[in-house]
């Protein structure tokens, strides 16, 4: 009866994507202010705050002002105009920069009382001073940029993220003339100088100090510090050359030439000189954002991974190898026995490196097939992959080389990886490939044996380190089987693309996704659906989510950050609870569970927003195995509790902390790092059989 009374589609059903993820970097602040977070903890999250907002810029933002450009209305389910959103995150974003410089203010005042220090040049003592001057004639004039700008010295280019001075000059000569010039402070210089005794005095203010230095003849009468964003967006159209690779690189140029998006300068910026330097960057005044801080907030990275101030940050947690792969078994015949879910980085990413290596050094290996999408620098799975090529095993990679922003990076590997001997793909025409996927093929006995590992992740082994995903590693004939097929069409042709075990994205994932929230649904109250995802933005799997809710059926989404989806709406989606779990780990897992579907589990590439449902190519992996699916399921129950971590999304988009019920303390990060450690510990003393027995319990006990 509701569902046809009611308009699923009316807009007030559907949150803004853009400022849904505004409230995500709000619930990042919301870190930096927990008191009860060590000091450093909370100035890495305002890091990650502004390292967030400055993607956000370039790319969210700075796609809707192309779109405001071109006349475009179409809009998401919300039908907000892209005007409408550029008003909405521009008022958003210039009240919360009050919340961020108070926020500020407050820590750099208690890691005073820990003896660690900011000070500006004229903060500090004379003795400083003189340190300070040395290192400016030591290491910063010889690489820093003075750029006077008149009528025979024209305004210069400044990349993406530029950093610098703009500066107003006198004329020793005559004070009566007035110049303008430009400070560039290239990137490879800090951008903090530590001074003994825990003081850091940002570049910017050593600097100004010296712009006689860099201006002869000039006296400097006023400066501000300026910091520009561009449009980072690379728009490539693959079917105009036939090198994929060319145009990429040519992308990549054009990253440092697109439109300005955003100008940020110091609080202290004289009107005349900002109306000076915007003249020339024309970049919309309510997109100019003043800072009583600091412009560059990803900066503060400096200070936070300072050693002499390690005991201001949390403790770090190492990764533990936990059964089966804790003996010296290798993974082959670990393997051969059983399908193992790991859960990162609660437990280590090493069995996947491994797997890897071993396969590059074994003779019996034939064949290794892999997808790289983020693998990082120094990757140890690349240069495994280099030697495996190198001894003549065939070596086929999938390196995705528009995985926005390590485009650069892929193409490195790419060319190192193709040098060696080994089959690239490039991409696939019109879809990026995010899936996570490998396959190891090996001669055992006369006949092949195939070993896979599929996840949720990168296959990067410093970011496994700090972002919470699964991995499943199986010799499952039927799954290996269809991760061939699955490279076959990666390198191949094939208009089908479908797979018999798996799913994989754009043809069968959605499709998926829909008939298993059908299925839960028909079972009216009955039904349960519990999804684990990074964003969840697709409009038809909201309706049908909202369907569900109407027909009974008990949702609980655990979203981290994108949230279309409004939850707790009467006769709409009353049934549908939405968490949001931010910690000291990044949330990264895609793990979904529907009652009534065989299996119940599935773990995925792919969140819910159209982009991976319908324009990638992912994988959708069913988890049927039974420990591997009740691991899944113990860990999304866990999360679920979370009283300490969690935030709730209210009905008007906005979020709130889940109440901590001091009788019980649910805090999954720190529960999922005390079970590891338990089972670590006692793998010292104990049988394996008791220790699998106790990592049982303990995740049932929570």
């Amino acid at each position: 009866m509701a569902d046809i009374m009611v308009n699923l589609k009316d807009p007030k059903y559907y949150n803004n994507r853009e400022l849904s993820w505004l409230q995500f970097n709000t619930r990042v602040l919301k870190q930096a202010q927990d008191e009860t977070l060590p000091l450093l903890e909370r100035l890495k999250f305002l890091a990650i705050y502004g390292t967030n907002l400055d993607e956000f810029y370039m790319i969210r933002v700075a796609g809707l002002k192309k779109l405001f450009t071109a006349g475009v209305i179409v809009s998401g389910a919300d039908r907000l105009t892209p005007l409408q959103q550029l008003r909405e995150i521009r008022g958003y974003l210039h009240q919360e920069l009050q919340v961020l410089e108070y926020c500020m203010k407050e820590i750099l005042d208690k890691l005073e009382g820990e003896g660690l220090f900011i000070k500006a040049y004229n903060e500090v003592n004379r003795h400083q001073k003189h340190e300070l001057n040395r290192y400016f004639y030591e290491q910063i004039y010889p690489v820093i940029v003075p750029i006077a700008i008149d009528a025979t010295h024209p305004f210069p280019h400044l990349n993406n993220l530029s950093f610098g001075l703009i500066v107003k000059l006198a004329d020793n000569d005559d004070p009566t003339v007035e110049r303008y010039g430009i400070v560039r402070i290239p990137r490879v210089l800090p951008r903090f100088i530590e001074l003994d005794g825990g003081i850091f005095v940002p570049i910017g203010t050593v600097v100004a100090q010296h712009i006689h230095d860099l201006f002869p003849g000039y006296s400097l009468l006023q400066f501000c510090a300026f910091r520009v964003t561009r449009n980072a967006d690379i728009e490539i159209e693959e079917e105009e050359a036939d090198d994929f690779m060319e145009i990429l690189e040519e992308g990549l140029k054009l990253r440092k030439k697109g439109e300005m998006v955003r100008l940020e300068v110091s609080v202290n910026a004289d009107d005349d000189l900002l109306s000076f330097f915007n003249r020339h960057i024309n970049v919309f005044k309510h997109d100019i954002y003043r800072f009583n801080t600091y412009l560059n907030l990803g900066s503060l990275w400096q200070i936070v991974g300072n050693k002499n101030f390690a005991h201001l940050t949390a403790p770090s947690f190492k990764p533990k190898m936990l059964p089966p792969f804790d003996s010296n078994e290798n993974v082959y015949s670990v393997l051969d026995k059983e399908d193992v879910l790991m859960y990162h980085p609660y437990e280590s990413f090493e069995p996947v490196v491994k797997l890897v290596q071993m396969a590059a050094k074994d003779s019996d290996v034939v064949a290794i097939r892999m997808t790289l999408y983020r693998s990082g620098t120094n990757s140890p799975i690349v240069n495994a992959l280099m030697q495996a090529a190198e001894s003549g095993k065939q070596v086929t990679v999938m390196v995705e080389l528009k995985a926005r922003f390590d485009e650069e990076n892929n193409l490195i590997w790419a060319k190192a990886l193709e040098n060696a001997g080994a089959h690239v793909i490039y991409g696939i025409t019109g879809f990026k490939v995010h899936a996570k996927a490998l396959l190891v093929t090996r001669r055992v006995g006369g006949r092949l044996k195939q070993y896979a590992h599929v996840g949720t992740g990168n296959y990067n082994p410093s970011t496994a380190k700090i972002y919470t995903d699964v991995s499943y590693m199986t010799s499952n004939d039927a799954i290996t089987a269809d991760m061939t097929r699955f490279f076959h069409f990666l390198s191949g042709f094939s208009k089908k693309g479908k797979l018999n075990e798996l799913y994989m994205a754009p043809t069968q994932i959605k499709p998926k996704i829909l008939s298993m929230i059908q299925n839960e649904t028909k079972k009216g109250s009955e039904g349960q659906i519990i999804a684990k995802m990074n964003s969840l933005v697709d409009e038809d799997v909201i309706r049908a989510l909202y369907k569900a809710s109407q027909a009974g059926v008990t949702i609980d989404l655990i979203v981290r950050g994108i949230c279309c989806l409004k939850p707790g709406i009467p006769g709409i989606s009353d049934k549908i609870r939405v968490i949001s779990i931010l910690g000291r780990y990044l949330e990264h897992a895609r793990i979904f569970y529907f009652k009534h579907a065989a299996p119940q589990l599935y773990i995925s590439s792919a969140d819910w927003m159209p982009r991976n449902l319908t324009r990638r190519i992912e994988l959708l992996t069913p988890v049927a195995d039974e420990a591997a699916a009740a691991k899944l399921l113990r860990i999304l129950q866990l999360q679920c509790s979370d009283n300490v971590l969690a935030h709730e999304l209210q009905s008007d988009g906005s979020y709130l902390r889940v109440k901590t019920d001091p009788a019980k303390v649910i805090d999954n990060h720190d529960l999922f790092e005390k079970h590891a450690n338990k089972l670590h510990k006692a793998l010292k003393k104990e049988t394996p059989n008791y220790v699998q027995q106790l990592a049982s319990r303990l995740l049932k006990e929570s």
